[in-house]
């Protein structure tokens, strides 16, 4: 190809994926790329996978081998698959000889690659091109990306890997030991996206509570959030992915005082039960994780909590599902996802015994979240007639509804807040009253003018 690559782009997976398809995107465009959104139109198509679940690699096979189709067609003007992120960390060139037609793979560690892989112009072969490294004790840079979130929020990441070990859990193996970025490098990355048009950041890793410990960082997630906090131009900064065996009275207290951060603590807690949360490794008791919930809430007035649990790990017993339905009756989450127990060979729970039918998985998952409707939908019916303000995100709909979402809702995960009559440019913020619900989503008019977008 003589001139720019024209490049289509697939981005699967959780919000770590999402930045390391915005950072990808950025290289490819500062390489000179062209961009399109039909993959029949595209030279090239870069699929960023995620590896984390059987579903999640079934969906990326699928998805790859839809592409290959699309590549052998006479119609189609494609002509090379680079399939990158952490499905090809976890199963290298196997990927390609389970999908064959594969031109490229890019492991996470190697993610700067990307671009080597796109433009490689040499004959072609029969062995896909592989950028698959070791684990580097670093994080990437995820400056200059081309976002594909709205202008006005964005993800920030704070470092990178896990510690913690769970028996379940294969990002370890796949993403490596945990490591964060120096709270400079943190404040330049959100000044950039600051300026770049965020008024909300969302600050991610596999486990941001432990932020600081793999170099010493005294202050910890605490003092980073105090540090973030004294940023100008942003409003909302949002605490995802915390770790309840590391999360301390100090980041419950920045929380709290802090006005930019957001009073919302999204926590996976995965069970309750101590036979089960031990089998985990969680390294917490459910003692522990009561006395948790209940300092946070005494100590962050006004604080929602969103939490993720597994069902059907192995050897649950009903009597322990049971013991989980009840406490999420007691303790009436804001937000809650549920994942049936996913069976990862290589994992200690993988060759556990008393690995659950898959019928018991789904009954049970089933049975949490429709405990878990309930709540939500008690919690949203008593919003009726209260007011608060919500950052818009979008114009409005063909029904003249335009979607927004209040301190309390953090995109993609969880319900929003439907305004009609605003009339607002997405990242504006609106103060609004609820008149009611459209089921898990609230229903709101103005209650005031709209307030400036900040920056």
């Amino acid at each position: 190809m003589s001139r720019p690559p024209r490049v289509a782009f697939v981005s699967l997976g959780c919000a770590k994926n999402t930045v390391d398809s915005e950072k990808m995107l950025g290289q490819l465009a500062e390489a000179g790329c062209e961009f399109c959104a039909d993959e029949h139109d595209a030279d090239v198509v870069v699929v960023n996978t995620c590896g984390f679940l059987e579903d999640s690699r079934r969906e990326a096979d699928e998805v790859i081998g839809e592409l290959v189709d699309v590549k052998r067609s006479r119609k189609s003007r494609l002509r090379r698959i680079v399939v990158a992120g952490c499905l090809v960390q976890r199963d290298g060139v196997k990927i390609a000889e389970r999908v064959p037609g594969i031109d490229a793979l890019v492991g996470v560690h190697n993610r700067d690659d990307v671009v080597r892989a796109v433009l490689n112009r040499g004959p072609k072969k029969r062995e896909a091109d592989t950028f698959l490294g070791d684990y580097h004790p670093f994080v990437n840079l995820d400056t200059a990306r081309l976002r594909i979130t709205p202008r006005h929020w964005a993800y920030l990441r704070i470092s990178e890997g896990c510690d913690q070990k769970c028996t379940f859990c294969t990002i370890p193996a796949i993403r490596g030991p945990m490591h964060c970025k120096p709270p400079s490098v943190i404040l330049n990355e959100a000044r950039e996206l600051i300026s770049d048009g965020a008024v909300e950041l969302s600050l991610i890793g596999q486990d941001t509570s432990s932020y600081g410990l793999d170099f010493g960082y005294e202050p910890g997630l605490a003092g980073l959030l105090r540090e973030l906090n004294r940023l100008d131009g942003v409003a909302w900064i949002r605490l995802m992915y915390v770790y309840p065996s590391v999360f301390s009275d100090a980041m419950i207290d920045a929380i709290a005082e802090c006005d930019r951060i957001v009073k919302y603590v999204d926590m996976p807690l995965q069970h309750i039960s101590d036979r089960v949360l031990k089998a985990m490794h969680r390294r917490v008791t459910r003692a522990q994780t009561i006395d948790l919930l209940t300092r946070i809430r005494e100590r962050v007035p006004g604080v929602h909590l969103r939490t993720t649990l597994i069902t059907g790990f192995p050897g649950e017993t009903e009597a322990e599902h049971q013991e989980l339905l009840a406490f999420l009756r007691e303790w009436q989450f804001d937000a809650l996802g549920v994942f049936p127990y996913s069976l990862e060979p290589d994992t200690p729970a993988g060759r556990m015994k008393g690995q659950l039918d898959p019928d018991i998985k789904h009954r049970r998952r089933e049975e949490l979240m429709l405990t878990q409707q309930e709540i939500a939908f008690a919690r949203a019916d008593r919003m009726r007639g209260t007011t608060f303000e919500v950052l818009i995100d979008a114009p409005a709909g063909d029904d003249g509804r335009q979607p927004a979402r209040h301190a309390g809702q953090a995109p993609e995960v969880d319900s929003i807040t439907l305004l009609r009559g605003a009339g607002a440019a997405p990242g504006s913020f609106v103060r609004v009253r609820c008149t009611g619900r459209k089921d898990y989503d609230l229903i709101a008019e103005p209650a005031s003018i709209a307030l400036p977008t900040l920056g």
